[in-house]
C-alpha cells in the first residue's frame, strides 16, 4: 500500500515516546536541539509493550548521547533499504529534516530476502543505488548522513566461533562510504567481534531469549545497550559527534531504563 508523506510521517511520530518525537527543541539561550535520525529496521527500531523484552538498539542510544541531541528513531521491523524508501519512509525523514542533524542508516537484514522483491536488494548494484538515495537526500538538507553496518546475529559454528551472516552487504557499504566519503559506523564487524568475546552461551543474555522464544536476531535490553554503546563510540570515533555530545560510554545503564509504550491506536 502506497503512504502519503503526511501518513508516514504521522505514523512515524506517533510510533515514538514523547522525549525522542520531539525535534526542533530549543536550549535557553535560543539554539536548536540536533537531531539525529535512524533509519533501519527491526534491530534499532521502538518495541512496544507486546514485544517486551525485545528491545531495538535505537531504544537505548538516547542515554548515551546529552541531551541536546535528540534521538527521532524511525527504524521499522521488516524494513530494507528498498522498501523503507519505496513506502515514503525516507521522504517522511527528509520533509522534517534540518541542517546539521544526523541521519544514520542501518540496513541488510531484510535486503538479503531475495524471495521478496518488495524489500530485496543486491549488494553491489541496488543496495548501493538505495543507500545514495539516503546520503544524497540529507546532503541536500544540510543534513549529515552516516552509514551504520548491520549489526551481527547470534550464529556460532561447531567450533565456538562466531560466524557473519550478512554475506556481501557490509563490504558494500563500506565501499560505498568510502567513494561517498561518509562516515562509516562499522557495527557489523563490531558486533562479530562483541559476540565472539561473550562466546555462544553469553550471547544468550544478550538476544531475545525467552521461555517461549529463541530468537537470535533481536536484542533484548543489555543487549540493545550493548550494541547502542557500539554505535555510540563509533559517532565519536568517526567525529561525527563531539566528547561533549556523548555520554555513560563506561557506565552502566539499568535495564530499568528502558521501556515499552502501548502502542498507537
Amino acid at each position: 500500500m502506497s503512504l502519503s508523506r503526511r501518513q508516514v510521517t504521522a505514523a512515524a511520530v506517533a510510533s515514538l515516546p514523547a522525549a525522542l518525537a520531539a525535534t526542533g527543541t530549543a536550549h535557553a539561550g535560543g539554539h536548536r536541539h540536533r537531531t539525529l535520525y535512524i533509519a533501519g529496521d527491526s534491530t534499532a527500531a521502538q518495541k512496544y509493550a507486546d514485544a517486551a523484552p525485545e528491545t531495538g538498539w535505537g531504544m537505548a542510544l538516547p542515554f548515551l548521547l546529552h541531551r541536546h541531541l535528540t534521538v527521532a528513531n524511525h527504524a521499522v521491523n521488516g524494513r530494507s533499504s528498498k522498501s523503507f524508501a519505496d513506502e515514503g519512509r525516507l521522504e517522511a525523514i527528509l520533509s522534517v529534516v534540518r541542517p546539521g542533524d544526523l541521519l544514520l542508516v542501518q540496513f541488510a537484514h531484510n535486503d538479503e530476502k531475495t524471495a521478496d522483491p518488495t524489500r530485496h536488494t543486491e549488494p553491489w548494484s541496488t543496495y548501493q543505488e538505495y543507500l545514495r538515495r539516503y546520503v544524497d537526500g540529507a546532503r541536500a538538507r544540510g543534513a549529515r548522513p552516516v552509514l551504520a553496518t548491520a549489526v551481527e546475529r547470534r550464529r556460532f559454528d561447531a567450533e565456538g566461533r562466531a560466524v557473519p551472516s550478512h554475506g556481501e552487504y557490509p563490504a558494500a557499504m563500506r565501499a560505498l562510504a568510502q567513494e561517498e566519503q561518509v562516515a562509516l559506523l562499522d557495527v557489523q564487524a563490531l558486533s562479530l567481534a562483541l559476540w565472539q568475546r561473550l562466546g555462544a552461551e553469553g550471547t544468550k543474555t544478550y538476544f531475545n531469549w525467552t521461555a517461549t522464544e529463541q530468537d537470535n536476531t533481536h536484542f533484548n535490553p543489555p543487549g540493545a545497550i550493548a550494541v547502542a554503546r557500539l554505535v555510540a563510540r563509533e559517532l565519536l570515533r568517526t567525529r561525527v559527534l563531539a566528547p561533549r555530545d556523548v555520554r555513560r560510554l563506561e557506565e552502566e545503564i539499568p535495564e530499568s531504563w528502558i521501556t515499552w509504550p502501548e502502542a498507537a491506536a
